[in-house]
């Protein structure tokens, strides 16, 4: 078996630290002997279902130590993970599932009727399986179509199929600028990679206790599943986020890292519950997705008295580009220069990776003039999913060409200032603005429809919509809110929403100036 791919890592806690803890999920644990032989009889489970190599396994639930277990079983057996994202409307989630081609969907007790809903509107889908949580009652035997988890495990173990680092290893889908979600295809040698990256970077080690509190599915946290696996440490998995939760399982299970985004941790710290528990077991949080305000980044330090690590990246980069590392945070919050204004930074480039600020012609952009981030390495992605054109534009001259924009200090931290492609990060969460802005031009009293982000004290940003209204039409803004909300996740419906009359500012080539609304609304 080829080492570069993502069977490596469990083999080698499987090895190493076979009757140390692997998994606790509420009152499950299991060891790391446990996890290898249960992701085995999973390999024969899909076997059994007729699933092959490269066939695409769709998963939709919420955290569970059998989701972990799914992250680290279907890549041994050449299988493609698509995780995804929960709080998809159903119209995003059956293009993705079509998209994909996926043969198999994988879904919770929560779930269950979505999925099945799915299942049959989608053409490639031939089997769902039932993906039992802490505390359901029991599956009946398979019926053909819906195939209970337990029915997996109940197979011969099955050894680890031979592959190489360029194996397809997930399916990725993020917001797409043109409206419809890309999937970005990651390999097992950008995962494994990645990983390296991570470990090298920040000092992890068997005796941590990792804490899965943001979902499975978001790239952030998915990354640690390998990274800790690795090394033999310990998943500590809760449902998903909860401000109230969190606090207390750090304490119960002597939590001593995590990711949280940066709107997580202002819920946390604005609660009752963090001042109940003692959190000094914890001695890493790592935090991404979006900057954080400098006044929460003072506040969470006073609670938190732990290292920081800012990580900064993207889907494509599997995830991690640039890392700002404890010792800038211990230095930064005290005071000292430079590193209190590396703090505004989203740190240097991971050990591995490669980050370079370019200008429009590809020239390198001098110290602190802003360019767009392009990024090489061994973790960048395959390419999108049957985008061959997306994928063209994005991979050249060996460089991923991110999008965004940032200025380079003398020593190589990278400071982000502005997202070319309209990108909105609202509570951690990607929001694409022509995504939502497709959407608002079905309704038919909409004229013009521009998009921004503009700062919210819970959020960071929240999704906000300019709209002129068409002539001899009315509409309220609570009517387009509600039309968005029936198409789109939660997450990108707009928060707030300006209707006027005169047309929306534009360039003399036509293209709606957003920076001037960005600007208008404090953006």
């Amino acid at each position: 078996m080829d080492v570069g791919t993502l069977a490596w890592p469990l083999d080698r806690a499987a090895r190493q630290r076979r009757d140390h803890v692997a998994i606790i999920d509420g009152d499950v644990q299991l060891t790391w002997g446990q996890v290898h032989d249960r992701a085995s009889r999973l390999g024969g489970g899909f076997a059994s279902m007729g699933l092959v190599r490269g066939d695409r396994v769709a998963v939709l639930a919420a955290n569970s130590g059998r989701y972990l277990e799914l992250a680290l079983a279907l890549p041994r057996f050449g299988l493609v993970t698509n995780a995804l994202n929960i709080r998809l409307a159903p119209r995003e989630l059956e293009f993705i599932l079509d998209d994909s081609g996926a043969r198999t969907l994988v879904v919770d007790t929560a779930h269950l009727e979505l999925g099945r809903g799915l299942a049959a509107a989608c053409r490639a889908v031939d089997h769902l399986v039932l993906l039992e949580t802490s505390g359901a009652a029991p599956l009946a035997a398979p019926d053909g179509k819906e195939i209970p988890y337990e029915w997996l495990l109940g197979h011969e173990p099955r050894a680890a199929m031979e592959l190489t680092p360029e194996t397809l290893a997930t399916i990725s889908y993020t917001g797409g600028t043109t409206g419809r979600p890309k999937g970005v295809m990651l390999s097992h040698g950008n995962l494994v990679e990645n990983a390296k990256h991570m470990l090298a970077t920040l000092s992890f080690s068997p005796h941590d206790r990792y804490l899965h509190a943001p979902p499975m599915f978001h790239a952030a946290d998915a990354m640690m599943i390998f990274c800790l696996t690795w090394i033999g440490a310990t998943h500590v998995v809760i449902p998903g986020f909860d401000a109230t939760l969190v606090p207390r399982i750090i304490e119960e299970q002597a939590i001593t890292a995590t990711v949280l985004v940066p709107t997580m941790i202002n819920m946390v710290i604005s609660g009752d519950a963090v001042a109940r528990h003692d959190l000094s077991s914890l001695r890493l949080l790592m935090y991404g997705a979006s900057p954080m305000p400098e006044d929460l980044r003072r506040r969470a330090a006073s609670v938190f008295a732990c290292d920081w690590a800012q990580l900064y990246g993207m889907t494509e980069a599997s995830p991690v580009v640039s890392v700002l590392d404890p010792e800038n945070h211990r230095r930064g919050l005290a005071g000292e220069e430079p590193y209190a204004t590396r703090l505004r930074s989203a740190g240097s480039p991971a050990i591995g990776v490669e980050a370079e600020v370019r200008r429009p012609d590809g020239g390198a952009a001098p110290v602190g003039e802003p360019g767009e981030i392009w990024v090489r390495g061994a973790n960048i992605m395959a390419g999108y999913w049957n985008r061959a054109e997306e994928t063209a534009a994005a991979l050249a001259d060996g460089w991923y060409h991110s999008g965004d924009m940032a200025y380079a200090d003398a020593d190589g931290y990278l400071y982000v200032v502005d997202r070319l492609k309209d990108m909105i990060i609202t509570g951690g969460e990607n929001v694409y603005s022509t995504e939502v802005e497709n959407v608002l031009y079905e309704h038919e009293a909409v004229l013009e429809a521009a998009v921004v982000g503009v700062p919210d004290e819970k959020w960071v940003e929240r999704v906000h919509a300019v709209i002129v209204v068409r002539p001899g039409h009315a509409v309220a803004a609570d009517d387009l809110v509600a039309h968005c909300r029936a198409r789109l996740a939660g997450y990108k419906v707009p928060r707030t929403v300006d209707l006027r009359t005169e047309a929306l500012p534009k360039s003399g080539a036509g293209k709606i100036l957003k920076r001037e609304l960005r600007d208008t609304y404090g953006g």
